[in-house]
């Protein structure tokens, strides 16, 4: 536990490089508003036993002299609105003090907590595609915004907080202790009794603020779930079902809360409790002494003052406690993003020609959840030809497209993928990216305008460039009937148009990358057949390059070079669409029944 504290820190210290000089000057300046603060019960003491009084003036030397060089207490007597000045003089350069305290503080809290949603997200970026499905989006986002925040109070206002508590005590008690320090041990004895139960409830509030963290994760991952799939919940009529769900959700998360805080509030009543018989323990004591003439009637009333600065912050340090207490749990989450192992390149990368054969050698995978999806595959795939693959669900066919790209890796000793003899685990990933393009049966569309989404991920921007591939993937006669046309805005993940729409504009997206392989994966399963025949005499027309069509028609198939027949995970056939469709067995079966229904 201490280990990881430590390390916690650290982590937060590296994200403070170019910034350390402002908290330094922060606490600087906090020192001199605490110093300023304290100036006042002083100024009063003195006034009352030495000036209203007849108390030798307890000062520094230099002081003392100054005094005297005016005129000795008969001259603060009748000047006594010097003492006043003397207090507000204190009074502005502790504002001044503070001001500059909390904008330095502002400027290195910022700075610092820029740095840390710019590591995470930057982080996230390159996470595996594998770690991207086993975290929900929902959850990640709250990661990436309210524990940020939590750790954003932290640095802002609790880290200072910390030291400024810590500091007045200290200050306090050397103070109480130089006036009287018998009067100052009771005030002492009441500290670790608030120190000793704050810890305890350090520990309870964090083990509850983990669980309604967590709960509040699952609350947005909910909501997030369910604004995605807002078309189906309206298609099948789910929304009692999705608003019961969520009522229950968050029924148990406000009940998590309730609980956390059920125990702040009796960690602040004990705290109140104490504190309160801390100060009338200090007034009656303090009397008593007065009475006694162990001290003046200046000290008691700087002594109580410093008591009452002194109950604040020691009451704060239980609050402060429980606040970190947050901050560690939302800091170990972010910490659980920024520690996944993220997508790493061979040591010595390599970027060869992508034109070339592509071969799969006695590939075997399991995603580790069940067994094996792919089982002993080998396929060669000559460069500028087209492979369909046929298959039904879960027999592995958008798995080899996953590992050919790599969002997934293929472990040591499961076989080998190579491009043009290379294995493609020592291509550098952004190179081995950068030349696939692939489209999805689900294609994801960014809010943008048609003409943004098609040039997406090109260097060409221009207009006619967009129309070009538009036009190949049959789309250009449809944007034009859009009021804006390829200004049209398609909305968030492309919920202004239909399925087929979305499906022929990621094609136009991809073909206009140009990339030497490209990856249909079920992309036309949204369109009619006559729209599939028209997309792919476009494209067998116009585009270059090695093709791998996935498909359950076999319509969107027949005219590949190759096509092979997958089934739980095994390559059971392979050959042309002629030889296919008169040899017994898959193939055919589906040939016959999908002719026949037509």
């Amino acid at each position: 536990m201490k280990k990881e504290k430590r390390t916690t820190i650290l982590r937060f210290y590296s994200f403070t490089k170019g910034l350390r000089h402002n908290f330094v000057l922060a606490l600087l300046t906090m020192a001199i508003s605490v110093f300023a603060g304290y100036m006042t019960p002083q100024i009063i003491r003195v006034t009352v036993d030495s000036v209203i009084n007849d108390s030798p003036f307890n000062l520094p030397s230099f002081l003392a002299t100054q005094i005297e060089n005016m005129g000795g207490r008969d001259f603060l007597r009748q000047n006594l609105i010097l003492c006043a000045l003397a207090s507000l003089l204190f009074a502005v350069l502790a504002g001044i003090s503070t001001y500059l305290s909390r904008m330095n503080m502002a400027k290195g809290c910022e700075g610092t907590v820029t740095k840390i949603r710019n590591t995470l997200f930057s982080h996230i970026q390159r996470l595996p595609y594998a770690w991207h499905n086993k975290n929900q989006t929902g959850d990640i986002i709250q990661r990436c915004t309210q524990d940020v925040d939590l750790i954003h109070n932290f640095i802002n206002d609790q880290m200072m907080e910390l030291v400024r508590v810590v500091f007045l005590i200290v200050v306090s008690l050397a103070l109480m202790f130089s006036m009287n320090a018998k009067l100052a041990l009771i005030a002492f004895i009441f500290i670790p009794i608030v120190v000793g139960y704050s810890m305890i409830f350090f520990v309870i509030v964090g083990d509850r603020f983990r669980i309604a963290d967590e709960a509040e994760g699952k609350l947005t991952a909910m909501v997030q779930e369910n604004l995605t799939g807002v078309r189906v919940v309206r298609a099948f009529g789910r929304e009692r079902f999705e608003k019961d769900k969520f009522n229950k959700q968050n029924d148990l998360f406000s009940d998590l809360w309730v609980r956390l805080g059920h125990v702040m509030g009796v960690n602040w009543g004990i705290g109140d409790l104490l504190s309160g018989i801390q100060v009338l323990t200090i007034i009656a004591a303090g009397i008593v002494f007065v009475v006694d003439g162990a001290i003046t009637e200046g000290e008691y009333l700087a002594f109580v003052a410093y008591n009452s600065m002194l109950v604040w912050p020691t009451r704060s340090l239980g609050r402060l406690l429980s606040e970190l207490s947050k901050t560690g749990i939302s800091s170990k989450r972010i910490f659980e993003i920024l520690d996944a192992e993220p997508e790493k390149d061979a040591e010595t990368p390599v970027t060869p020609p992508m034109d070339r054969d592509i071969v799969f050698k006695h590939v075997n995978f399991s995603y580790g959840t069940s067994g094996e999806v792919l089982h002993d595959i080998d396929l060669k795939i000559p460069a500028g030809t087209t492979l369909g693959i046929l298959g039904s669900t879960g027999s592995g066919k958008s798995t080899l497209t996953y590992l050919l790209d790599r969002l997934y890796e293929l472990p040591e000793g499961s076989g080998e993928i190579t491009i043009g003899g290379v294995d493609i685990r020592n291509i550098a990933l952004s190179h081995l990216r950068g030349n696939i393009g692939i489209v999805l049966q689900e294609p994801f569309l960014f809010s943008k305008s048609f003409k943004d989404t098609i040039s997406d991920g090109s260097n060409r921007h221009d207009i006619e460039s967009v129309r070009k591939y538009a036009r190949l993937a049959v789309i250009d006669d449809t944007i034009d009937r859009f009021a804006e046309g390829y200004d049209t805005q398609i909305g968030e993940r492309g919920v202004t148009i239909s399925g087929g729409q979305k499906q022929r504009v990621a094609i136009a997206r991809m073909l206009m990358q140009n990339t030497p392989i490209k990856i249909f994966d079920d992309s036309l399963s949204a369109v009619d057949m006559e729209t599939d025949a028209k997309i792919r005499e476009s494209i067998n027309k116009n585009v270059r390059g090695t093709t791998i069509l996935i498909a359950h028609r076999i319509t969107t198939i027949m005219n590949a070079d190759q096509i092979i027949v997958m089934d739980k995970g095994r390559i059971v056939q392979r050959g042309t669409h002629e030889t296919l469709s008169k040899e017994d067995g898959i193939y055919k079966r589906i040939y016959d029944t999908q002719r026949s229904a037509t």
